[in-house]
């Protein structure tokens, strides 16, 4: 194996991370941020709102799924549901080991809603669901966006772990270069590249964004 930079090599892989970055790295990250997202949402309204018999189970799973490797997850789901495409477990797990750590963060963010808020709500006989769509939750958006992108992207940088469950996400596509030209200096150089331009202008523009909702 050969470790001297080859501008040939690069530009012979470079379509085929570009491809696995657009066909199943981005999709992966989109998709899972999604699932995310919204499971997030409705774990921490359930651990808010609902008895503690419901609570405090759903607590339970999602301390275990924070508290395992996401590999582990990956595997036990690859292998328990092989039904499914390795594509869509990754998919699948990834959303739900993220939301795991996005409820956390909405419930800092409710949490944090004025307790006159909640009061005013309440003065004006509002219902407790048109409480939470027109209040609650825009407020508690408001200050967890910047944090819930923070995770956003650190799902993107984990989305490598697919490869365990052969998905041919971007950094899989590299070895696969590698394996058959012996050379991974110049397939893995890149993939590294191409995450760091994808990941640093969302950091910005997250930065950007937190500092725009501080001023509300």
């Amino acid at each position: 194996m050969t470790f001297d930079w080859s501008w040939e090599a690069a530009g012979e892989v470079l379509p085929d991370l570009v491809e696995a970055f657009l066909q199943v790295t981005l999709v992966a990250t989109v998709v899972g941020s999604i699932i995310a997202a919204v499971l997030g949402l409705v774990i921490a309204m359930i651990r808010r709102l609902a008895p503690s018999w419901i609570a405090m189970p759903v607590h339970g799973v999602m301390e275990f799924i924070r508290m395992t490797p996401i590999v582990i997850q990956l595997l036990f789901a690859y292998y328990t549901f092989q039904q499914f495409s390795p594509l869509t477990i990754g998919i699948v797990v990834l959303g739900v080991h993220y939301a795991s750590y996005m409820a956390e963060v909405y419930r800092s963010g409710i949490d944090a809603v004025p307790k006159g808020q909640w009061e005013a709500a309440t003065a004006l006989s509002m219902s407790t669901t048109r409480t939470w769509r027109r209040i609650v939750i825009p407020q508690a958006l408001r200050i967890t966006v910047p944090a819930l992108g923070t995770w956003v992207i650190s799902m993107f940088k984990d989305t490598p772990f697919l490869i365990v469950i052969t998905v041919t996400e971007m950094l899989a596509a590299a070895y696969e270069y590698g394996a058959s030209d012996f050379r991974l200096l110049e397939p893995i150089t890149l993939c590294g590249l191409i995450f760091l331009a994808a990941s640093y202008p969302t950091a910005i523009l997250l930065r950007r964004l937190e500092v725009r909702l501080a001023r509300y």
